[in-house]
């Protein structure tokens, strides 16, 4: 299952530069995650300082 982006985001963009595969991009008002693309590793959580991506 791919990863989600909650709302707790504050829009940092520390996921979107990590993410090796690009499924991450700015949303409105979050960033978000293209399911289709999320290979599910979970660089985006390992970086993201208030752990809005969940798996």
């Amino acid at each position: 299952m791919a990863y989600i982006i909650s709302d707790d985001c504050v829009s940092c963009g520390a996921c979107a530069a990590e993410c090796p595969v690009g499924a991450i991009s700015e949303g409105d008002g979050k960033y978000v995650i293209d399911a289709d693309a999320c290979v599910e590793c979970g660089a985006c959580a390992g970086v993201c300082p208030v752990g809005a991506p969940n798996a």
